[in-house]
Parts: structure tokens; C-alpha cells; sequence
């Protein structure tokens, strides 16, 4: 199912987005919902990712900097 909205693009994106989608065979439309789509994905990849990892230790950005000072010194 598809639904008309408006959007209003830069006019150079939309250029951008016409030749591509001439170059690819396919609508501006579906070249949007298709980079939507793998955004929203993106998304769901990154929300997956921060469930998995909850229960790990958190280490402070001075804690990493100590860690990279002592490598140093090992050299």
C-alpha cells in the first residue's frame, strides 16, 4: 500500500535523486522508500545492538585514555 505525502528536498538533492534513479531504472519514489527502508533497518540493526550489549561494563573516556598512555610507554 502507498500513501501521497509532500516533502520538500534541496533542489540539488532532488537532481541528485532524479539521475540516480534513471541510472537504476527505477521512480524517484522507490528510490526513496528504498533508502528509507534501509535506514529504518539501520535503526532496528542499532537498537538490537544497544539490547545486546546493556549489561556490559562501562568504561570512561579517561579510563581509555590511561589505557592508551600506558600502551605507550610499552613501545
Amino acid at each position: 500500500m502507498s500513501s501521497r505525502t509532500t516533502v520538500y528536498l534541496d533542489s540539488d538533492i532532488l537532481k541528485a535523486l532524479k539521475l540516480k534513479a534513471i541510472d537504476m531504472g527505477v521512480s524517484v519514489s522507490a528510490l526513496i522508500n528504498d533508502s528509507l527502508r534501509n535506514e529504518l533497518r539501520e535503526d532496528l540493526e542499532d537498537l538490537q545492538a544497544i539490547r545486546e550489549r546493556a549489561n556490559e561494563e562501562t568504561v570512561s573516556f579517561e579510563e581509555v585514555l590511561r589505557s592508551l598512555k600506558l600502551d605507550e610507554t610499552q613501545s
